[in-house]
């Protein structure tokens, strides 16, 4: 099951997620070992795509206006 946002819900969570993206970076920089190293790739990854998902759901939503 799908759940439709609002353009507004949609804009906080964009920034949420960026907000993520930039502290996990931050993280990243000060880890050391191989298994952390990965992991953190790993959640950067992830975010970047959930705030890609989330970017072309807003343009969408403002191309059917």
């Amino acid at each position: 099951m799908t759940q439709e946002l609002t353009r507004e819900e949609l804009e906080i969570r964009i920034a949420d997620v960026s907000e993520n993206i930039r502290t996990l970076i931050e993280q990243a920089a000060a880890i050391s070992g191989a298994a952390d190293e990965e992991r953190a790739d790993e959640r950067i990854e992830e975010q970047q795509a959930l705030y890609e998902l989330l970017v072309r759901q807003r343009d969408a939503l403002d191309q059917a206006k």
